[in-house]
């Protein structure tokens, strides 16, 4: 019997007789309850089964809560997810759904790849097995070591430090990807020179930078590589930017003419070829056609990005800060707890002006509480929707950003031993209004995380009680990472325990705060 949210219960708590006593104390008559039907199964069973019959070698199942499951990368890789699957478990009932990415998308170690949720606190078992027999494993093709070669061929006028930036940017590419780089010498952009080199060339994969965009067939990089008895899969992709790739062969082995897209950090159609073949998955002239759906790119910069146009240039960037929630794990008031002459609250707030931040601070629980804990001159928006979760506070606040703001940095209140030096580098890192910064410590990402203008649209109608996790999984082509200086990026007041960890840290008596990281 789980009782809905009253009398001090959260809502799904399975009722044992010290907490029908409280309801009686209480001095409740009547108390909601879900009684389950015979064939029933709780929420958090019902999302357990089908997330063990996805969850793969290659992808991971988080434990069930509130009938949620997340089902993470288990590793670096490209995403195979069969759309037909998913759409024949979404479609057995109302009660059971599953999210999942679209298929090829790269994944790192520990990304959301899907999330199976069932929506009412029971489901009847004869639904749940069906679901399972609908679905299928989800996989991540992970990325393997690749040995790569790199030609640029050159004329009279070319730049020598044109060359240069388009070896640094293949370079760090490929080692993204975990793949190792050796760059050739550089032949004249003919096709008698660039076959010769081709003849004695080694490597899992070669990279051809044509000195020149190739046009046709003909063109000096195609006539090369069949001089060199070499194959032309494919010259032309549907996609922008990356329509004038070059798939080809030799010796069973990927040989690729890059687009003059590649030579920027800029996601283009390069990218998208690349990390297959790390991936271990086949490449051929009908996959590259079939790229066409998704093959207009957003213009997303990378971290050693190009200066942002001026009309989507970030200037002014400001602090979002979530103080809404009913504190439900803590029993008291988390926010205006104290900590180290002060609050948990006023501490995040504080750090957020040291780093020069203009402020908007969003609250709901004991609103009038929160706020008297924190200077008089801050701006609030009230979230008058805080009980239906942090989604609902998210959208209020991103609702009322004043129009002069590039980019937020959305900040939990109650995370208060995050650094303005952190803040200032994701300030820092933020090039243009579709960037996303987040920070990562050991290779985990935390928060505070930084949204760029671009995503304010979507971040408005986020539901339920996760933020920006979800938009973030689906939007990892924006993001750029900054190394957080500790582990402060992981550490909340949730719990009376976490409080006094963080206590001890701000006290300088927390001796090794890496180990009281979640993990």
């Amino acid at each position: 019997m789980l009782a809905h949210r009253h009398a001090g219960l959260a809502k799904g708590t399975v009722l044992s007789a010290e907490d029908i006593d409280q309801v009686r104390r209480s001095g409740l008559a009547h108390l909601p309850v879900a009684i389950p039907e015979p064939g029933d199964i709780a929420e958090d069973e019902a999302a357990s089964g089908l997330a063990a019959i996805l969850a793969s070698d290659t992808v991971t199942a988080d434990p069930a809560r509130h009938g949620r499951v997340n089902l993470r990368a288990a590793g670096d890789g490209v995403v195979r997810i069969s759309r037909d699957s998913i759409d024949a478990v979404n479609a057995i009932a109302e009660p059971i759904t599953l999210g999942a990415l679209a298929d090829w998308q790269r994944v790192r170690r520990g990304d959301i790849v899907a999330t199976v949720k069932i929506i009412p606190f029971f489901v009847a078992s004869d639904l749940v097995a069906e679901a399972a027999r609908a679905a299928a494993p989800l996989h991540v093709a992970p990325f393997a070591s690749t040995d790569v070669l790199l030609i640029q061929t050159r004329l009279a006028e070319t730049a020598e430090k044109m060359l240069l930036k388009t070896a640094k940017v293949t370079q760090a590419r490929v080692e993204s990807l975990g793949g190792h780089m050796r760059e050739a010498a550089r032949p004249a952009h003919d096709v008698v020179a660039l076959a010769d080199m081709l003849k004695t060339a080694h490597a899992d994969l070669i990279l051809i930078a044509g000195a020149s965009a190739t046009s046709d067939r003909r063109d000096v990089i195609p006539a090369a590589l069949e001089a060199a008895g070499g194959r032309v899969e494919r010259l032309g992709m549907p996609v922008d930017p990356g329509n004038l790739l070059l798939l080809g062969s030799m010796d069973g082995r990927p040989v690729i003419g890059l687009p003059g897209c590649a030579r920027s950090p800029k996601r283009n159609g390069f990218d998208m070829v690349l990390e297959r073949i790390f991936a271990g998955l086949a490449v051929t002239a009908e996959d590259i056609a079939r790229m066409g759906i998704g093959g207009v790119l957003a213009e997303v910069e990378r971290p050693d990005p190009r200066e942002a146009a001026p009309d989507r240039a970030v200037r002014t960037v400001g602090a979002l800060i979530l103080a809404a929630g009913r504190s439900t794990r803590m029993g008291t008031n988390k926010l205006i707890a104290p900590l180290a002459e002060g609050t948990v609250v006023g501490k995040t707030v504080a750090a957020a002006q040291s780093a020069d931040l203009p402020l908007l601070v969003v609250t709901g629980h004991e609103a009038e509480s929160t706020r008297a804990a924190l200077p008089a001159d801050i701006t609030y928006v009230h979230a008058d929707a805080y009980a239906d979760g942090m989604g609902a506070s998210l959208a209020a606040g991103i609702r009322a950003l004043p129009p002069e703001w590039d980019a937020v940095i959305i900040m939990l209140g109650d995370m208060p031993l995050v650094e303005p030096e952190l803040l200032r580098s994701m300030i820092a890192a933020a090039r243009d209004s579709s960037t996303i910064v987040t920070p990562v410590r050991d290779g985990r990402r935390g928060n505070p995380v930084l949204w760029g203008r671009d995503h304010f649209a979507a971040l408005a109608g986020i539901e339920g009680d996760f933020g920006g996790k979800t938009l973030l999984a689906q939007r990892q082509e924006h993001i750029a990472d900054v190394e957080a200086p500790s582990d402060a990026i992981f550490l909340d007041c949730d719990t009376p325990e976490a409080l006094e960890r963080v206590r001890k840290i701000a006290a300088g008596k927390g001796t090794d705060p890496a180990k009281d990281a979640p993990s």
